[in-house]
């Protein structure tokens, strides 16, 4: 087996404000033989979970509203429409988004199915993000949701028909990247069953 292409040569804590952000120098062995040297600043995010709750019966999903700073800081007004999500903690990705739902949605869901794995910034972050979904009926919720406000949140529950939050899609509305691709695996792969 070949010597892997990448070494690292050096890493420097930058900051551990929040996750740790580290300055890497690694060299790496490009295909044509050649060694060249590259230093990037990586942020140590956690890993993390998302779902979307949809209910085929009657063709909604659940989706939440909430600020993002960073958005806001790119000149968006940071309210973001989203799916449940939240950071690993260690914790199983199902049952770390079990709880997210929970906490964030206010429903109780029985079955969550993992559809794929993503990173989502790989070139800064080492973040991967599990990608769910789950259907969900009104009977379901045990209360109002909300996050926790001693997490700092303050989340609405948005509930849209599936044409609504599609064209919303379309628009260019729903700008999060996890929304915007369970939304699609909702109209490649879901709406075709209901």
């Amino acid at each position: 087996m070949p010597d892997h292409p990448i070494r690292i040569i050096d890493e420097q804590l930058l900051s551990e404000n929040y996750y740790p952000l580290k300055n890497i120098s690694y060299e790496q062995r490009r295909r044509d033989g050649r060694t060249q040297h590259e230093t990037r600043e990586v942020y140590g995010s956690a890993d993390g979970a998302t779902a979307l709750l949809y209910d085929p019966r009657r063709r909604t999903v659940l989706l939440t509203r909430q600020f993002r700073i960073g958005a806001h800081s790119s000149g968006h007004d940071g309210f973001l429409l989203e799916t449940a999500a939240g950071v690993l903690d260690g914790a199983d990705p199902a049952e770390r988004v079990c709880a997210e739902i929970r906490e964030e949605t206010g429903y109780e869901v029985e079955d969550v199915r993992h559809v794929l794995s993503l990173f989502p910034s790989p070139g800064v972050t080492t973040e991967r993000l599990h990608f769910f979904v789950a259907s969900y009926a009104p009977g379901q919720r045990r209360d109002a949701g909300g996050g926790k406000q001693d997490e700092g949140e303050d989340i609405e529950v948005v509930e849209l028909g599936y044409d609504e939050a599609l064209a919303r899609l379309a628009a260019g509305e729903i700008e999060d990247m996890k929304t915007v691709v369970l939304l699609q695996y909702l109209q490649l792969h879901l709406m075709q069953r209901t």
